[in-house]
């Protein structure tokens, strides 16, 4: 006999457990997670920064919406601060000058960046290489996000509700009968007249299963590794230090240097694991543009980031079978969008409108909806 509820979530990660506790108070809900504790894949591999230059517009729009709850979290949502100062500097060798013209060209970037001189950004981040940096640009307001805190926060909400998260309970079929879908999954049977697909980089591979034609949502691997610092040079107040290009960002993490070459490797759905050939672009970058001399990275790791064709969200109903609705695509802004995605998702669930507490902040359905992609 399969359990019955009004929604049922596939994927325990940041957007299933986000959506969920938004929908728990109003409607059972049941999260249904393949792996043995939420966050493994995406959620739990995110060197989160929250950024409202960062991002396609619907990304901005949304980032901008969820600051309210990044600093100033909901009573009891959670014991620790979510969002901690940062600041992110851009910086451009001479070559890349005209990106940075172009990257502050756009309003809502100039409305949160100035630019800054070479020597103001040496004094920023002391460990580059005067002879890189041509120009720089300051984001001041940007902050690191504890994805931690606000995972558990949400999963803490969702179980205070009445919600349940269900694990190793990776989905083997779905089916729609009479309006009602039938999940088979490695923990049981579920049944419920809504099901939303949050299964990250697996979200077409879910789709699929439910007869709904895939979206195209693409998982891209991403590296990360920690570097041990200079002796003897503070880094804990450096800012978030980012080629204007995003060939490479590295900021400070508990006494150590995170370092990314941002890559963008398409990937099967996987539990991934770094490249060594990434590992030493990323090397090789930062000490181009730094006095870094790297003898040992401390950890590595990679995680997949998944995108639509458009590299915006995909949030709603799909437009061809009844019931099935996406959360998908969110990319590397999953985390700091992840307050106001699961508002909008939750309203469009419970066929509502845009909350006013988005839509001040330019968040549409439209922008997000999965009908952009019908032809």
């Amino acid at each position: 006999m399969a359990e019955a509820c009004d929604v049922l979530i596939i994927g325990a990660g940041m957007a299933g457990a986000s959506v969920g506790a938004r929908l728990a108070g109003s409607a059972k809900v049941i999260v249904l997670e393949r792996e043995d504790y939420p966050g493994y894949h995406s959620t739990g591999r995110s060197a989160a920064l929250f950024s409202e230059t960062y991002g396609n517009a619907p990304v901005r729009a949304l980032s901008r919406a969820s600051r309210g709850f990044l600093f100033s979290p909901p009573s009891g949502f959670t014991g620790t601060a979510l969002a901690h100062m940062r600041g992110s500097l851009y910086v451009a060798r001479a070559d890349q000058v005209p990106d940075v013209a172009a990257f502050i060209g756009e309003a809502d970037v100039a409305n949160e960046t100035h630019k800054i001189s070479t020597a103001e950004a040496l004094k920023l981040c002391p460990i580059l290489r005067a002879d890189y940096v041509a120009d720089a640009v300051l984001e001041p307001n940007a902050a690191d996000v504890d994805v931690n805190a606000l995972h558990q926060g949400f999963l803490r909400m969702l179980r205070g509700a009445g919600g349940r998260v269900v694990t190793d309970a990776g989905v083997t079929a779905i089916e729609s009968r009479a309006g009602i879908w039938h999940v088979r999954s490695a923990a049981g049977d579920f049944a419920a007249p809504v099901v939303v697909d949050a299964a990250g980089a697996w979200a077409d591979e879910i789709a699929r299963l439910a007869g709904v034609p895939a979206l195209g949502i693409t998982p891209l691997r991403r590296t990360a590794l920690l570097l041990e610092p200079p002796a003897g040079v503070a880094i804990e107040g450096i800012p978030n230090t980012i080629d204007i290009a995003e060939q490479f960002y590295f900021k400070p993490d508990a006494g150590l240097i995170l370092l990314s070459p941002a890559d963008e490797t398409p990937s099967p759905p996987c539990d991934a694991q770094p490249d060594e050939l990434d590992v030493a672009i990323a090397i090789d970058r930062i000490q181009a543009a730094t006095t870094l001399d790297v003898r040992r990275v401390r950890r590595k790791w990679a995680g997949l980031r998944s995108f639509a064709p458009d590299r915006s969200p995909v949030i709603g109903y799909d437009p061809k079978v009844e019931g099935f609705f996406w959360l998908a695509g969110q990319g590397g802004y999953g985390i700091q969008t992840a307050p106001a995605a699961s508002l909008l998702a939750a309203a469009l669930i419970r066929h509502e409108s845009v909350p006013s507490e988005l839509a001040r902040f330019g968040v549409t359905a439209e922008s997000v909806s999965p009908m952009r992609f019908v032809r």
